[in-house]
């Protein structure tokens, strides 16, 4: 029996060593991903370099026989799945001024290119141009992936790795200038009807095909911006917070160029710590049957001075932001039926941004009764741009305090929407104001989406205010 076991004994310990040995000769080990500085075969330039080198050319640029090198630091992460097969750099990890996409064939990319690193990106091969409206590095003119097999020939980890602080902004401070740039929004919800009339995921909805897109809203200016999440997002099933607070992301566009959305890395880049909403007060008395016979205010424009700034009536014509404001003018199409109207449109302005007021004079609503509001609305591509149909009690009439009074919604005017056409003037239906209790202004404010290339037009017209 003793013998037995000691060669039960030594037939274990020849096992293990026999296990052992082929571990030891067998390469099973992680890949190394430490990095140290490379040594470069060229000119490093900065991302803002690259921008300006694009913004000069005004097209794709050929980068094949470059030497250089830009490099910057990484701002987008797809571990996630928010992100596919790019990554997002910028120059700086602090006070950035540019950044730029790169496309590569390759996923996931957080494992090698995370959140700081810093990276060095040969430009020789590659083309630089605008790809869904953001700057963009790739292959070929039509700016194609990088393959998976060459994305080491061409991007290079530096040892360093920096913490990200985001650029603090407004949806009305938003430009060209942030795009590809990590920013942070303070004080900001999604919109009401979307986590209070409704409970929406991030991507997680039935129409949601590609993208979920929900509207970021500013506490401050009421200004919205559209929050992309992608349906391959691990996060799309939540539910979007009802609070408020501040959002972080990458500035980019929406897939067809035309329209800033934010894309965030995680969903701990929402933090909304407040409980308190900032929803605008609507006033909705619903819709009127019929309108009074007393005309307490009324504008047809027809003596307005065509291509000239709106005035008189009472009229307060403001310009919040920007250079555009209402004026006088008479089309020659199809809109040319009402004769002289009033417009407004921050297309090709060149403005960051346009807030625009069209202020009523005040209305006596607590001498009558049965106080109903009719209007005409058409537009030029209105694009980006929205109008809004306010009515405030509190403002004391000084052009001053326009944008911190209280303005609140009337949702019963219907204002044209940019799927109508052009030609056509959409009647608001009679708006009751007879359940307002006090005094007030109504007011038509126009606000542009940042983008002036991408910004449109709306007309108005035939305003009647009447009570019985």
């Amino acid at each position: 029996m003793k013998t037995i076991k000691l060669t039960h004994v030594f037939a274990a310990i020849i096992a293990l060593l026999t296990i052992t040995s082929c571990v030891q000769d067998d390469d099973f080990s992680t890949p190394d991903l430490t990095a140290t500085d490379p040594v470069l075969d060229g000119e490093v330039i900065s991302v803002s370099a690259l921008r300006n080198l694009f913004l000069q050319e005004g097209e794709t640029v050929d980068l094949t026989e470059s030497t250089q090198y830009v490099e910057g630091f990484v701002i987008s992460s797809d571990e996630s799945g928010n992100w596919f097969e790019e990554i997002i750099i910028q120059d700086n990890a602090t006070a950035p001024t540019a950044g730029v996409r790169i496309l590569i064939d390759e996923s996931p990319l957080f494992t090698y290119y995370e959140i700081g690193r810093k990276i060095f990106v040969k430009l020789g091969g590659l083309h630089l141009g605008e790809s869904n409206g953001v700057l963009t590095l790739g292959v070929t003119n039509n700016l194609e992936k990088i393959p998976a097999p060459l994305q080491f020939d061409y991007i290079q980890r530096s040892a360093t790795v920096e913490t990200i602080v985001p650029v603090e902004t407004t949806i009305s401070n938003l430009s060209e200038d942030l795009e590809n740039i990590f920013i942070k929004l303070t004080d900001v919800q999604f919109a009401k009807e979307e986590v209070i009339d409704q409970s929406l995921t991030y991507a997680g909805e039935p129409l949601d095909e590609f993208d979920g897109e929900r509207t970021i809203f500013s506490c401050a200016t009421e200004q919205t911006l559209i929050l992309s999440t992608s349906t391959f997002a691990n996060f799309k099933s939540i539910a979007l917070p009802t609070g408020r607070g501040s959002i972080s992301g990458v500035l980019t566009r929406n897939f067809f160029g035309e329209d800033f959305n934010l894309a965030i890395n995680d969903r701990n880049d929402v933090i909304f710590d407040q409980a308190e909403r900032c929803d605008p007060v609507e006033i909705d008395c619903g819709v009127a049957d019929a309108a009074g016979s007393t005309i307490l205010f009324e504008d047809f424009f027809e003596t307005q001075a065509t291509n000239s700034p709106i005035s008189g009536n009472g009229w307060t014509n403001y310009q919040q932001e920007g250079s555009e404001t209402w004026e006088a003018y008479s089309s020659g199409g199809q809109n040319a039926s009402l004769g002289i109207s009033a417009r407004v449109g921050s297309f090709q302005s060149g403005d960051d941004a346009t807030i625009a007021w069209l202020i009523t004079p005040m209305l006596d609503l607590q001498a009558n009764t049965g106080e109903t509001l009719q209007f005409m609305t058409s537009n030029s591509f209105s694009d980006g741009s929205t109008l809004d149909l306010l009515f405030s009690s509190d403002w004391d009439g000084t052009e001053a305090t326009i944008a911190t009074a209280t303005w609140d919604v009337l949702p019963a005017g219907v204002i044209v929407d940019d799927g109508d056409f052009f030609g056509d003037w959409i009647d608001s239906g009679i708006v009751d104001l007879s359940c307002i209790e006090s005094n007030g202004y109504v007011a038509f404010r126009y606000s542009g989406s940042g983008d002036p290339d991408f910004d449109g037009t709306f007309e108005l017209d035939e305003i009647q205010i009447n009570a019985n």
